[in-house]
């Protein structure tokens, strides 16, 4: 294996808020349980937990957990094999360092 640079996380920074800084209800999500490909506005949110938990339209399995505190909230994302960002154009696309 040959010896790649890399670059820490912290890069990641200005990219995700970029990303998380739009509408997500607009953004599709893949249920990793049955394939279903649909809007996140779409999702059956349950909030009678301590979190939110946004359960898959078609089959009901988890997509999304949400819980926050104060000073910090927590995400899970496990039940979706990808979330679809739809990026407005005038928002320039982050280049390699």
């Amino acid at each position: 294996m040959t010896d790649m640079s890399y670059l820490d996380g912290n890069m990641l920074d200005g990219p995700l808020r970029e990303i998380f800084a739009v509408d997500l209800s607009a953004a599709t999500g893949r249920c990793a349980s049955c394939g279903t490909a649909s809007p996140m506005a779409g999702l059956h949110v349950f909030s009678h937990a301590p979190g939110l938990v946004g359960r898959c339209p078609a089959c009901t399995a988890v997509m999304l957990r949400l819980v926050r505190a104060p000073d910090r909230a927590w995400l899970d994302l496990r039940g979706a094999t990808f979330l679809e960002v739809p990026m407005p154009f005038d928002q320039p696309f982050p280049r390699p360092l």
